[in-house]
C-alpha cells in the first residue's frame, strides 16, 4: 500500500523539459520575426534611398537638358575638378561675394586661372537667371564682354566658370580700400570700351539684350585695364520685334533709370542710363551716393549738375587726377549728363554714345536738367527714388530691389511721355 501510495500523481503537474522546449521554439520563433521585420525595414530604407536618389538624379539630368536645350552644350565642369582649382573653396581664394554667392579665383589642370561664381542656395540670383546667365553670355562675343569657360550643376549650388581679370572690379579700382591711381587716359578708355561692350549688346550681337544691371562692381578690368562687362544674370534678351518688356523691377539702387524703376518698363535705354552713371563715377572717383558733411556733394547727380550749371564743370574730375585733357573730360560729362536724362527718348543710343566719346560726333551742348534732380531739390534731396529705394538686405554695392518709392511720379511721368 505505501509503495503504490508513493506512486500517486501530483494535481496540476507541468513537465518543465517540454516547459523550457516550448519557451526555446518560442524564443526563436521571436528571433526569426525580429531578423525579417529588421530586413524588411531595412530592405524598404534601402529602396526609398534608392528611389530618391535615382529622382534627384532624374531631377538634376532633365535640369541638364533643359540647359542644354536653351544654350546647347557648354563646357560642363566637374565639381571635383572645381573644388581642386579653389583649394576647396579657401577663403584665401575669395575675390568677391554678394547677393548671389561668392566668386573664387581658381586655377584648372591646363594651367588657366579662373573666376568661379558659386550660386548660394539663399542666393537673389535662382536657377532662372543662372540659365539666363549661361544662355547670353554663350551667345555673345565682345573683347569688352567677359569670357565664360564653362558651368557645373553637379550638388546645391551651381558654378559659373568665367576668366580670371587681374584687376579686379572698377569700383574697387576707383573707391575700394585698395584703390588704384587710375590716370585718365585709362579712365577715358574704360568708358569707351564699357559704351563699345553695350553697343554690341544692344545693336550689334545676334541677338538683342538688355543688361539692367550695369555698375562699377559689375565692370571687371583685365591685366591691361580694359573693362569687360559681367554679371548678366538680369539681362534681358529681344527679338527685333519687341520695343519695350515690362518687368518685376530688379537692380542696382544709384543706376535704376527712372521708367524703370516705377513702371518695370525695359528698353536698352535702361542700360545707357546706367552708364552715363558709371561714367560719373569713374571721373569723379567717388561712387555716386555716399555720407559727407557737405550736403551738396551726397548725390552725384545733384553734385554735378550744380557745377555744370555754375560753369565749373571740371572740378567734379577726381583730385587725384593732376593731369588730363580737359577737352575729353568736359565731352565725357556731356555724355554723362544726356545719358541720364529722365526720359527714355532723350539718352542718345549707344552707338552714338562711342561716337561722342571719340569725337566722330559732337556731344549736345545744351543739356537741360532732368526733372527729377528739381523734384529732389524741391524736397531738399532727401528722398529719392535711387537712394531710398526699398531693398532686400544686401551690401550697397549689391544692392536689389524689388519695390521702389517714387516721390516724384507726376514729373516722370510727364518726361516719359
Amino acid at each position: 500500500m505505501l509503495q503504490i501510495s508513493a506512486l500517486s500523481a501530483t494535481p496540476n503537474f507541468t513537465p518543465t523539459v517540454r516547459n523550457a522546449v516550448a519557451k526555446k521554439k518560442g524564443s526563436k520563433t521571436g528571433v526569426i520575426v525580429g531578423v525579417i521585420v529588421g530586413v524588411a525595414v531595412l530592405g524598404l530604407l534601402a529602396f526609398a534611398g534608392i528611389f530618391i536618389w535615382r529622382q534627384k538624379r532624374r531631377k538634376l539630368s532633365l535640369e541638364q537638358e533643359e540647359l542644354y536645350s536653351i544654350v546647347g552644350r557648354p563646357n560642363v565642369l566637374s565639381y571635383g575638378e572645381l573644388r581642386s582649382a579653389t583649394e576647396n573653396f579657401s577663403s584665401n581664394n575669395l575675390l568677391g561675394k554678394g547677393g548671389y554667392g561668392s566668386v573664387y579665383k581658381g586655377k584648372l589642370t591646363d594651367g588657366r586661372f579662373v573666376a568661379v561664381k558659386q550660386l548660394s542656395e539663399t542666393s537673389h540670383q535662382g536657377k532662372k537667371e543662372f540659365a539666363t546667365e549661361i544662355e547670353t553670355i554663350s551667345r555673345v562675343q565682345h573683347r569688352n564682354l567677359v569670357k565664360l569657360y564653362g558651368c557645373c550643376l553637379e550638388g546645391n549650388k551651381p558654378l559659373l566658370v568665367y576668366e580670371y581679370l587681374e584687376n579686379g572690379s572698377l569700383d574697387h579700382a576707383l573707391f575700394g580700400k585698395g584703390r588704384s591711381n587710375l590716370d585718365w587716359p585709362t579712365r577715358f578708355e574704360i568708358c569707351l570700351g564699357i559704351a563699345r561692350g553695350l553697343a554690341y549688346l544692344h545693336e550689334e550681337s545676334s541677338i538683342r539684350v538688355v543688361h539692367r544691371d550695369i555698375k562699377a562692381s559689375n565692370i571687371l578690368l583685365d591685366a591691361n585695364l580694359n573693362p569687360k562687362i559681367s554679371d548678366f544674370g538680369l539681362a534681358k534678351l529681344y527679338d527685333d520685334q519687341e520695343t519695350h518688356v515690362s518687368t518685376k523691377v530688379a537692380g542696382t539702387f544709384g543706376y535704376l533709370a527712372p521708367e524703370y524703376a516705377m513702371r518695370g518698363h525695359v528698353t536698352e535705354k535702361v542700360d545707357v542710363f546706367a552708364f552715363g552713371v558709371v561714367v560719373l563715377e569713374t571721373l569723379a572717383g567717388r561712387p555716386n551716393y555716399y555720407s559727407t558733411q557737405d550736403q551738396n556733394k551726397i548725390y552725384i547727380f545733384e553734385w554735378v549738375w550744380e557745377l555744370h550749371e555754375d560753369n565749373h564743370p571740371l572740378d567734379m574730375l577726381d583730385p587725384r587726377l593732376e593731369e588730363f585733357d580737359s577737352e575729353e573730360v568736359l565731352r565725357a560729362i556731356k555724355v554723362a549728363l544726356v545719358c541720364t536724362q529722365g526720359s527714355p527718348h532723350q539718352r542718345p543710343s549707344m552707338s552714338r554714345v562711342v561716337a561722342m566719346l571719340t569725337g566722330d560726333v559732337e556731344a549736345p551742348s545744351n543739356v537741360s536738367k532732368p526733372s527729377y534732380i528739381t523734384e529732389w531739390q524741391i524736397k531738399g534731396g532727401g528722398d529719392t527714388s535711387f537712394m531710398s529705394s526699398s531693398v532686400s538686405g544686401q551690401s550697397s554695392s549689391t544692392q536689389k530691389t524689388d519695390s521702389v518709392r517714387l516721390p516724384f511720379l507726376g514729373s516722370i511721368i510727364d518726361e516719359g511721355r
